[in-house]
């Protein structure tokens, strides 16, 4: 599993670069400060956690399990979540892609949390 989160995480962070430059470059012009902001928060918080799945992955390594593997699924659906919603809001205008972003948050939230704990008791 490890080798899986390490991969996504890698992939996600190559993404998070793509948009980052598109919406710096490609985007600019085209949509308001407002959805350029929200844009980049994707593009930013996508990042953060491409950085946590990594982590996770090498903390698989060490304190292997479910509640670990549970840390980097959850940083997976946040990023879907939470980064897709905004993409997709910034780029559509459909304010109620906006109802999904916080689900996305709470996953990370979890994510954090997960990881924390098995890190914190050295249990599986």
């Amino acid at each position: 599993m490890e080798r899986t989160f390490f991969a996504v995480g890698a992939i996600s962070a190559c993404i998070a670069v793509a948009a980052g430059a598109f919406g710096a470059h490609g985007l600019k012009s085209r949509l308001d400060s407002e959805m350029l902001a929200i844009f980049e928060t994707g593009a930013r918080y996508q990042m953060y956690h491409a950085f946590g799945l990594i982590a996770v992955a090498w903390a698989l390594t060490r304190w292997p399990g479910h509640l670990m593997e549970a840390s980097g699924w959850l940083f997976i659906a946040g990023t879907i979540l939470f980064s897709g919603s905004l993409y997709l809001l910034s780029l559509t205008g459909q304010r109620w892609l906006g109802a999904i972003t916080p689900l996305g948050g709470l996953a990370f939230l979890a994510g954090w949390l997960c990881l924390a704990s098995v890190i914190w008791k050295g249990q599986h």
